[in-house]
């Protein structure tokens, strides 16, 4: 057996050679999990919809899964991260005698870290293809010159919107996207619709999650500012979506 340690300093056993087993409670995770191998994934949330064709065992959401059933399917290794699952569920799973891993994603840097780290070490696989583009395309360190300034809401009733330490907003910023609430104090801030309106920016950008905006749910409370559905998957996903969100957001033209 050989022991690691996750992104919040918990130790976690894990057998000798590459993990054969895997339950993911990250959709991101699991689409990346499933580009590379995707015959060790056992067990996955409802939200995972990535490949669409992918058959493996439910078990429930991010934030409620069934733990029981996850234990169930006797999981080498099991993918969580801090913003999305809840501690009580990983605190839980461990004392069960799961092996849960914990990732911390607030950035690309910490989100290609981590998706590094995860294959080559922890899950013994090493570079998939995905990942080393994923690398070339965002690993620069200087990001283009800005071209337009956005807000990103997340949710209405209440409107809640991207803001600072996000993995999003800097994804944003790396492809020339100022998001305007990127030096609020909270990471998803609650405000009323008529200040996201009016916070100077270029144009809103309405992601299809985690609320789903559509033509006819969400551009029309904006009376200032134009506005443009986007991928939530392409803003807010790590993994094989970053190769795709390069192309994405750079045809974002104001």
């Amino acid at each position: 057996m050989r022991t690691v340690v996750d992104d919040l300093g918990g130790e976690v056993v894990l057998p000798e050679g590459p993990v054969t087993r895997v339950v993911s409670l990250v959709p991101s995770l699991t689409e990346a999990v499933a580009a590379t191998r995707r015959d060790t994934l056992v067990g996955a949330t409802d939200w995972c919809t990535r490949p669409a064709d992918l058959a493996v065992d439910r078990v429930r959401g991010t934030k409620n899964p069934d733990r029981g059933a996850v234990a169930a399917l006797a999981p080498e290794l099991v993918l969580a991260v801090q913003e999305e699952n809840r501690e009580l569920d990983v605190r839980r799973l461990r004392a069960a005698g799961v092996p849960v891993w914990v990732g911390v994603v607030e950035s690309v840097d910490q989100a290609l870290d981590v998706l590094t780290r995860l294959f080559r070490d922890i899950l013994g696989w090493g570079d998939p293809a995905w990942l080393q583009e994923a690398r070339r395309r965002w690993g620069a360190s200087q990001a283009p010159s800005p071209r337009a300034r956005v807000a990103v809401p997340i949710w209405r009733d209440p409107w809640m919107v991207v803001g600072s330490a996000t993995f999003t907003g800097d994804l944003l910023g790396r492809a020339g996207l100022v998001n305007v609430f990127a030096d609020h104090p909270e990471r998803y801030p609650s405000m009323t619709v008529e200040e996201v309106d009016g916070a100077g920016a270029d144009l809103v950008l309405l992601p299809d999650e985690p609320y789903v905006f559509t033509a006819d749910d969400g551009p029309e409370a904006f009376a200032r500012t134009p506005t443009r559905l986007v991928s939530g998957r392409l803003l807010t996903w790590y993994g094989p979506a970053m190769v795709e969100a390069w192309d994405h957001l750079a045809g974002i033209e104001v």
